[in-house]
């Protein structure tokens, strides 16, 4: 069952949301090749806390951490540990906050030191793809819309999308309906309503679209041992049309980054 959020409730998620986006920017700062995702992960659970919000990954359906971590090949649900990046790596951060008895949930894939080009390319077409689905995210539109723009955005540049894992509804729970995957049809699916919040997260691999799980019951990464790039926004329909809850802003000041990508996906003006 699809639970919609009212205007005041969607306010609470933006906060929760907005709490992992000032985390992932803390973390943009302290990615570096000789770092340990463990060190970041407690960085992490130490700057949530502080800020009034729970880590929502840790101890959620038994996973040790505060972050997801994964690095190059991994997919995603990575556990943090003590082995430094290295130059060149890609790594996924996950990352979830529990406020105001609301959930914000997103993630962004970052370069270590210097990588190499077809990589960053991969990054870059996971990241529009993403807005690629956000803009199919408003009242008229169906739940398969938003993941068959984000099927053909990829898969025009070759790169496989992950069929086993998928977006989700966002609230009360960190999971709930509906299912939000990353490929489909159009006209299919449940019809996108207001009130409704969704966390779109694609996860493309440079190769093929198949993956594996690992014997920790967790880490999942791509068949053929080729990167793979993960990026998720929290979004709601006001007024028929997307609202982003979520923002990289924070990521980017860290990095010097000038972006216009969240651009006319705000109907309230984000305050950094």
């Amino acid at each position: 069952m699809i639970v919609l959020k009212t205007l005041e409730e969607i306010e609470l998620m933006r906060e929760s949301a907005l709490i992992v986006s000032k985390t992932l920017g803390m973390i943009a700062k302290e990615i570096k090749p000789g770092v340990t995702t463990l060190y970041l992960d407690k960085l992490a659970e130490d700057f949530l806390r502080s800020h009034g919000a729970e880590p929502a990954f840790l101890g959620m359906y038994g996973f040790p951490n505060s972050l997801c971590m994964s690095p190059n090949t991994q997919v995603v649900h990575g556990i943090p540990n003590n082995v430094p990046l290295q130059d060149g790596d890609i790594i996924s951060v996950d990352c979830g906050a529990l406020k105001n008895g609301f959930y914000g949930d997103h993630a962004y894939t970052f370069e270590v030191g210097e990588v190499a080009p077809e990589t960053k390319k991969l990054l870059q077409i996971t990241k529009e793809s993403l807005y690629v689905g956000i803009r199919e995210t408003k009242v008229g539109n169906r739940v398969e819309d938003i993941g068959h723009a984000i099927q053909q955005y990829c898969e025009s540049h070759g790169y496989g999308v992950v069929r086993e894992l998928c977006g989700h509804g966002l609230g009360r729970k960190m999971h709930e309906d509906p299912e939000v995957p990353n490929y489909g049809k159009r006209g299919r699916g449940k019809k996108l309503v207001n009130g409704m919040v969704i966390a779109i997260e694609p996860m493309i691999n440079m190769g093929t679209k198949n993956i594996k799980q690992h014997k920790d019951g967790w880490t999942i990464t791509t068949a053929d041992g080729k990167p793979s790039a993960h990026f998720e926004h929290d979004v709601a329909i006001v007024n028929g049309k997307p609202e982003l809850l979520s923002t990289f802003a924070y990521i980017y000041d860290a990095l010097g980054i000038v972006s216009n990508e969240e651009d006319g996906l705000r109907q309230k003006p984000l305050v950094l």
